[in-house]
């Protein structure tokens, strides 16, 4: 992604007594509200794990009113006796949980589920919420928007990192959780819902047309989608095979083509240096938005305001290695995300005609100890108001670029892959990294990482 920062959204004394609120029920207890994350702490649930989200939506362009069914499905982690779902504004008007219907209650985004019996750990169960009302998109610190971004002619651009998710569906919403998706969307016709995933079917009727989009593969909720516009649709498969899907507004067609058209060698590069495409479709979606001021890597399809250029296009397009199959644990790992996607743009110019990717390194290096690069490490990006800041970025391919030229090419690339392959579809940490790095080059990389991930402003030599 291209920027961000979410202001805090519960407070403390709310948090608190949330977590000290339920009481044991026999030999069962309320799941965790939070996923215990120091820079979410409210983000996230604990008790269970989803499995896969049925989401069924029918959407208003006029009065942006969004109606919704949730059928979520779970295995308990625990012996549960109560729950928990993210879920910030809309009104809840109904919660059944494996058809019977499961008291509940709000509490800032908090939606507390108490199921008419307790739930055995191991055992799956399914929760069904009806919801409904208008989605109001969460704003930033930094002053962008989060989530359900709705625009006054009633087209939405959904980009839910880091928290806004639950803007639009009840979730467990830290990227601890991954599920897969079905997610089916009613909208007039003339309109196009654009989701993560493969196309299962779109049928109209009665004046509106229904879109059906499946994931497959393990997802977080900040990376889900239902992006709604008066869209021009292509389609085509690149010669490996990938069905592709972009969905572009006609103000950006233009400007959008070339650039959208080097996607199959974008992917196919990317797959070559980090391992096979993770998923079973790709595409993207350009919205006719400039204002909201960044894109977003959702999952199998990122999400663009505006149309883009070609390192936008392989930066996003990295993410889907790097944080939509290997996800972090806390997002305070997320140079992992950032860092990563900034170095494959830095690969992808020394690889045709540009930069040398240590050339890079020596430009942001020269700049003044008092820049804003040097603020905070990559690897302890500080408070939530700099998660998204340079450091993640810039200074997270820094980071690898001194790890390359330490370990040399060969191991290097090998890392790369070795890590995504490692991690498909899961969860990694950086201490996994570092430890996989020091692994695969036998060497001891503690001193550059100390210097380098972790070390506070402008390191004494290059």
């Amino acid at each position: 992604m291209n920027r961000r920062l979410l202001s805090a959204l519960v407070s403390a004394p709310v948090l608190a007594a949330l977590l000290l609120g339920a009481s044991l029920e026999g030999g069962a207890a309320p799941g965790a509200p939070s996923a215990g994350d120091p820079y979410l702490p409210v983000a996230g649930d604990g008790g269970y794990h989803v499995v896969h989200y049925g989401l069924t939506l029918s959407y208003q362009p006029r009065g942006g009113r969004l109606d919704g069914t949730a059928e979520i499905g779970a295995t308990a982690t625990q012996d549960l006796s109560a729950f928990d779902l993210d879920l910030s504004g809309l009104t809840v008007s109904s919660v059944r949980v494996d058809g019977r219907p499961a008291a509940f209650r709000r509490q800032g985004v908090k939606l507390r589920i108490t199921p008419a019996r307790s739930l055995a750990e191991g055992s799956g169960f399914v929760t069904t919420v009806v919801y409904g009302g208008v989605p109001k998109a969460l704003r930033d610190e930094d002053g962008s928007a989060d989530g359900w971004i709705a625009r006054r002619d009633g087209a939405v651009f959904v980009a839910s990192e880091p928290q806004g998710a639950m803007t639009w569906f009840p979730c467990n919403g830290h990227p601890v959780d991954k599920s897969a998706y079905d997610t089916t969307v009613s909208v007039p016709d003339g309109w196009t819902a654009v989701g993560n995933g493969r196309l299962l079917s779109r049928s109209s009727a009665r004046g509106r047309t229904v879109f059906h989009w499946r994931e497959a593969q393990p997802m977080a909720a900040y990376l889900a989608t239902a992006t709604i516009g008066r869209f021009q649709v292509s389609q085509y498969r690149t010669p490996a095979g990938l069905p592709v899907y972009n969905a572009v507004e006609a103000s950006e067609a233009e400007d959008a083509a070339p650039v959208l058209a080097r996607l199959p060698e974008v992917l196919a590069w990317e797959s070559a240096r980090f391992g096979p495409y993770p998923f079973d479709a790709a595409g993207a979606i350009v919205a006719g938005d400039p204002g909201i001021g960044y894109a977003l890597e959702t999952q199998s399809r990122p999400v663009y305001d505006e149309a883009p250029d070609l390192d936008t296009l392989v930066h996003e397009s990295a993410h889907q290695w790097f944080g939509d199959s290997v996800t972090l644990t806390r997002w305070g790992d997320i140079w992992l995300n950032e860092g990563f996607a900034t170095y494959t743009e830095w690969l992808w110019d020394a690889d045709h005609g540009g930069l040398s990717t240590a050339e890079r390194f020596n430009r942001l290096y020269a700049l003044p100890s008092g820049d804003k690069l040097w603020a905070d490490p990559a690897g302890a990006p500080g408070d939530m108001g700099k998660l998204f800041a340079t450091p993640s970025y810039n200074r997270g391919a820094m980071v690898l670029e001194k790890l390359r030229q330490a370990v040399g090419d060969q191991v290097f690339g090998t890392l790369l892959r070795t890590w995504t392959a490692d991690h498909r579809y899961g969860h990694a940490t950086t201490a996994d990294f570092t430890a996989l790095a020091a692994s695969l080059s036998g060497q001891d990389l503690d001193g550059l990482f100390s210097t380098w991930l972790y070390g506070k402003g402008k390191p004494a030599q290059p």
